[in-house]
């Protein structure tokens, strides 16, 4: 049975790794950072499984991966021992009456984006105030998207180090290795860095689309006044927002999308724009204890769609390119990852409808 080494211990890295460890190959994981993921993207995502409401930055081929993705994700944590915090109680799209004409071109989106003439439900003020007591009064109109959830990033990456560790998957935290290194053990390497594979995803290639970072910034906050039943965003023309409630009236708020590579803390003027829409949601929230405020960058390509590449004379596979939809489309991705590893092991093409999907699975 062929060996296998899994490059970066994030999200996508640890559920390659799981999910290898379930055909039965020998695998091991190899993570700069820690078991609990500080370094990783997915360390300070919000984790929202909505790729209707992602649909106004996401491309078609990565909502259909979100959709794939949501079933997936309940399969994945119903395996798991550890327990970790999921919620699919829909997400709810709400603007003040000024920014009523952004509402009109989310639902124009909307219904592009699904060939549905009625892709979301209308929510007036006596529905909003039924199902989100606390915004009652706030907003007179909202969209509800019925299918969509949330997990709780932290407990899923603390989750996925468990089962690797169940599995019996030699997990190496803190190391730092490279592909060529690796290859003097083992027969193939899956490379799942993100954005720190950015020097080794750049070399020369004419086929090669440019990884980038993507900066994003996100606070989380506790306030023990509010309670949200559902991921709630705020449509606005400056700072559009999300609110995810976690557990324990812990709420993680991310808004920006910063063409930059600077990992630098979170700036003043970022935070204070970051802060203020969220108090314009519920001034309540003006009460809430800051518990962090985090950026770091994601990895991005020039069609901000993700790709598997593989190269059968390096033995390597590399998947990259999620962007700011980790959480949303990584068991997709992954799982399809996995189909073609165990096709090139068994000398076979890789899937046609995995290509068909929307992954780019380029050969070099």
């Amino acid at each position: 049975m062929p060996n296998i080494a899994i490059l970066g211990g994030g999200l996508c890295g640890r559920l390659t790794a799981l999910q290898l460890a379930g055909y039965g190959f020998q695998t091991a994981l190899f993570n700069k950072g820690t078991r609990a993921g500080e370094q990783a993207a997915a360390h300070i995502a919000a984790a929202m499984l909505a790729p209707l409401a992602e649909s106004i930055e996401a491309t078609p081929e990565v909502i259909a991966l979100g959709r794939q993705s949501l079933p997936l994700w309940r399969n994945i944590l119903g395996r798991l021992n550890t327990p970790v915090f999921m919620q699919q109680n829909g997400s709810l799209i709400v603007w003040h009456g000024q920014d009523k004409p952004l509402a009109v071109q989310f639902e124009q989106h909307l219904c592009r984006a699904t060939g549905s003439p009625h892709p979301a439900e209308h929510w007036q003020a006596a529905e909003i105030a039924a199902h989100e007591p606390q915004l009652a009064g706030r907003f007179q109109t909202a969209f509800y998207l019925p299918e969509e959830g949330q997990l709780d990033n932290r407990q899923v990456l603390n989750a996925l180090a468990d089962a690797l560790e169940q599995q019996n998957v030699a997990c190496h935290w803190q190391h730092e290795t490279d592909a060529a290194s690796l290859h003097q053990k083992f027969d193939w390497v899956i490379d799942c860095r993100g954005f720190g594979a950015q020097q080794a995803w750049n070399r020369p290639s004419e086929n090669r689309s440019r990884l980038r970072g993507v900066r994003g910034e996100v606070a989380r906050v506790y306030a023990p006044e509010i309670t949200l039943n559902r991921p709630v965003r705020l449509l606005h023309p400056r700072y559009p927002l999300y609110i995810a409630p976690k557990e324990n009236h812990v709420f993680v708020i991310g808004a920006t999308q910063i063409e930059s590579e600077n990992d630098a803390p979170v700036s003043v003027r970022s935070g204070l724009e970051l802060l203020s829409a969220l108090y314009a949601v519920h001034p309540a929230f003006g009460e809430a204890h800051i518990l962090e405020l985090a950026a770091n960058l994601r990895p991005t390509l020039n069609h901000h769609n993700p790709e598997i590449r593989f190269n059968r004379n390096r033995r390597l596979i590399e998947i990259n390119g999620l962007f700011r939809h980790g959480f949303m489309i990584a068991p997709a991705v992954t799982a399809a990852a996995v189909r073609l590893a165990v096709d090139l092991l068994q000398d076979k093409r890789p899937s046609e409808k995995d290509v068909e999907s929307g992954l780019v699975y380029i050969e070099e």
